[in-house]
């Protein structure tokens, strides 16, 4: 089974993971991250769940304050993605990716809305923050891929300008970026002007209403949370960094799906399915589907630390515990082993699905809120950061996450336990 594995089955993922695309998609996502993060924290304080302070700071003026630092972070999540995706695919390519960054951006900025009509009646040139938060996330995708892209080609091709030797590297840089970002920049006035003239409408805004909108519809279901719950731990199992990947294809989605649930909020309403608020979101993937880790493994920790009879597991479970408190599950999974283990693939890849079904039925039912803009990092300790997020209730529901993990795991881990127990004796005997 492990030949077929690793011969058969691990190669073909791979050709897939260490594509050009998938690359430049998962590690530039990265870039947007710590803004998004850093917003969160100032969405949290400026709604801090606890009035007499939440008061105190809108008596003082500190609120606004506090929101326009979170709209100037959190809602440009798209032009960040924008810029680090082509910038991440040129520098893999072998190049300086930070020319093609700043392409990508003026490119994404090209492509979107930038008219509004002011109350005497005057358009005005604007940057829509609606357009360059989560709404814009697929758009920013394409436009950094394809600007990535074409970049690599011209300079693969060395149709650059080229400086003489002397020229200072700054300067040198800037005229190797002239042709292919007017090139660049010429095709998407093309496309703009095409889309806009026959559908009246901007090439983001088609993208989102043709692409992200169905996209968003599919992750955000019963049978999302299923395949979601189902893929992370089938990729570790084979020992591919499950968590990384779903990420880097799906992190686009789920964190639009965040957004759009803070856009509502935003605009006065209640966060509620009938208002379009999402269940599905980076959140509900990152606290619930892979807390303790990937495949949720604080079962098996807990185990190995208070019942296993066998030396290696009671080592693991004493490596494991520390990490397990941040979500890092690394020592469980290859100090067991898990990866590749025949006997722990089915609790390693049925509790995600079992986590993201009970929450997935708790939001829908009303039990626990839907998940607002405050993203925390995927570190924070559990039921710590099920507070922070949604409350007690969602807290609550993790402590039932964690300990539903025990039970799961327990037949499984116990036939380990006793293989290797069984050979310690041996080998004592």
């Amino acid at each position: 089974m492990k030949d077929f594995l690793n011969n058969k089955v691990v190669p073909k993922m791979m050709v897939f993971i260490n594509t050009k695309a998938i690359r430049g998609l998962k590690d530039g996502m990265l870039y947007s991250m710590p803004m998004m993060i850093i917003g969160s924290i100032f969405l949290l304080l400026a709604n801090f769940p606890y009035t007499p302070f939440s008061g105190w700071l809108v008596a003082v003026g500190i609120t606004p304050v506090l929101n326009q630092a979170f709209e100037s972070t959190f809602n440009i999540m798209a032009l960040i993605a924008s810029i680090g995706i082509a910038y991440t695919y040129v520098k893999n390519e072998g190049y300086n990716g930070l020319p093609a960054g700043a392409i990508s951006l003026c490119t994404y900025l090209l492509l979107q809305p930038s008219l509004i009509t002011n109350q005497e009646g005057t358009s005005v040139s604007v940057i829509l923050k609606t357009w360059t938060s989560g709404r814009g996330m697929i758009g920013a995708i394409v436009v950094g891929l394809i600007t990535g892209w074409i970049y690599t080609i011209f300079l693969r091709k060395n149709i650059t300008i080229k400086m003489p030797e002397g020229v200072p590297e700054g300067v040198a840089t800037s005229f190797t970026a002239l042709i292919p970002g007017a090139v660049i920049i010429i095709a998407a006035s093309i496309v703009f002007a095409i889309v806009k003239n026959m559908f009246d409408t901007t090439p983001i805004e088609w993208i989102y209403k043709s692409f992200q909108i169905p996209l968003q519809g599919l992750t955000d279901s019963f049978g999302g949370v299923i395949a979601i719950g189902f893929l992370i731990p089938f990729f570790w199992f084979f020992g591919i960094h499950g968590s990384s990947l779903m990420t880097g294809i799906m992190g686009p989605i789920l964190t639009a799906n965040t957004a759009a649930n803070q856009a509502i909020i935003d605009s006065g309403r209640e966060l509620t399915l009938a208002n379009g608020g999402h269940i599905v979101t980076q959140q509900f993937v990152d606290q619930f589907m892979k807390i303790t880790g990937a495949g949720i493994t604080i079962g098996v920790v807990i185990y190995l630390i208070f019942f296993a009879k066998s030396s290696q597991c009671k080592q693991v479970g004493k490596l494991g515990i520390g990490p397990a408190c941040f979500n890092i599950n690394e020592p469980v999974l290859f100090g067991i082993p898990v990866v590749l283990n025949p006997i722990m693939a089915i609790p390693f890849m049925l509790m995600p699905v079992l986590s993201g079904i009970i929450q997935y039925i708790a939001i829908y039912t009303g039990i626990c809120p839907m998940y607002k803009g405050i993203l925390v990092p995927w570190t924070c300790p559990p039921i710590i950061s099920g507070f922070l997020i949604g409350g007690w209730r969602t807290a609550l529901l993790q402590v039932g996450i964690l300990a539903l993990s025990f039970f799961v795991y327990l037949p499984f881990i116990r036939v380990i336990d006793k293989m290797y127990e069984k050979q310690e004796n041996q080998t004592q005997g």
